[in-house]
């Protein structure tokens, strides 16, 4: 005989989280490892005595973890998948008939907290890690990633300082007794000019500037962050890679563990930065990271964005053994020329007995 389930929703349930998630479902498996009551002392400076009650620290954290481990970075998105699961509930300690916290909660609490509380709690998840044996700590291999800005390049806005200085002299002249026509000038000159040299910058634009009937240039299709800006999010930086759309962007740096590629560094910058000037940060976090479990780091890899001298002389100068490939069409070597290690430079002895000298210039 064919079954058919009918589902009648019942008035009261004799049942509880405890029985609903297995022993072995992860989160639960979290819960038991993951000590965060530490947070409480953290984050005490960031709350008066008197008031409404915020939401629980720990339970705010284990949200962003929650949303880390499944890659919701939607404040909305993240309270239904949590508020939709067992096991989730039962590891935030919200029973089946308690309510979620919403979710421009947890959009106003990550503004309120300070870099070093997500910093401690970073840090102790690699404590973590490191007692278990997941990190060796010799060899660290850095690289960046884009992270896009919580803004639209349709926010972007062109850049006015100049119009407005010319617009300011317009005003004086008018109501000024001398002509200050030669200044207004020179304003206008320089504001066009400078559009040019931006213009120019732009990725893939080789075509001279195009103006319209009244004398306005048209506006390129590329846009770039010498003309525009997010007024939404004014840190927030035009950027693409190859195969990549443009879109306004940050930059996270990564240090990674070379056993099991455990996370041990983690900092952000401008999409505009160079990767070599955030180098020695990135290396200083992760540094202090792994001295605090007693590792030191003795090798990095990276790629050739952070080739450079000030990134070399670092490694230097930390003792680091650094496998950094040279940027651009650095040779080590000149076939030919032969060091004269007395006078400090190569010399090239070409047909005749004529030396051709390469002198040394620095480093």
């Amino acid at each position: 005989m064919q079954g058919r389930k009918q589902y009648t929703a019942k008035l009261f349930y004799q049942t509880s989280l405890e029985d609903l998630v297995p022993q072995d479902n992860i989160y639960r498996l979290m819960n038991k490892e993951l000590d965060l009551h530490y947070l409480y002392q953290k984050t005490s400076r960031y709350y008066g005595t008197e008031g409404q009650e915020s939401i629980d620290p720990v339970v705010f954290f284990k949200i962003l973890l929650v949303g880390y481990l499944n890659n919701l970075n939607s404040d909305r998105a993240l309270l239904r998948f949590c508020s939709d699961s067992l096991s989730i509930r039962l590891f935030l300690g919200y029973d089946l008939d308690e309510d979620l916290p919403w979710h421009s909660t947890i959009s106003r609490t990550r503004q309120l907290y300070g870099e070093d509380v997500f910093l401690s709690l970073f840090q102790e998840v690699l404590s973590k890690c490191v007692s278990k044996g997941m990190v060796r700590g010799k060899r660290q291999c850095v690289d960046s990633a884009f992270i896009k800005a919580n803004a639209s390049m349709d926010s972007l806005v062109e850049k006015e300082v100049l119009e407005d200085a010319s617009a300011f002299v317009n005003e004086l002249e008018e109501n000024s007794e001398h002509k200050v026509t030669s200044t207004r000038k020179q304003l206008v000159e320089r504001h066009h000019q400078w559009k040019k040299e931006a213009y120019k910058e732009m990725p893939g634009n080789t075509k001279s500037i195009r103006m319209d009937e009244d004398g306005e240039e048209i506006r390129p299709q590329f846009l770039s962050n010498h003309t525009h800006y997010s007024p939404t999010d004014p840190d927030a930086k035009i950027s693409t890679k190859p195969g990549k759309p443009r879109q306004l962007n940050y930059a996270g740096q990564l240090a990674v563990d070379d056993k099991h590629h455990v996370i041990t560094g983690a900092c952000a910058s401008t999409a505009g930065s160079k990767d070599s000037a955030i180098f020695s940060e990135i290396m200083d976090q992760t540094i202090e990271n792994l001295m605090q479990n007693d590792m030191q780091v003795d090798e990095v890899i990276a790629d050739a964005g952070y080739s450079s001298g000030e990134s070399l002389q670092y490694c230097e100068a930390k003792g680091i053994d650094a496998y950094i490939p040279n940027f651009g069409q650095y040779k080590p070597e000149r076939e030919g020329f032969v060091y004269n290690a007395a006078q400090h430079q190569y010399e090239c002895i070409q047909e005749g007995g004529n030396k051709a000298i390469l002198r040394f210039k620095g480093e």
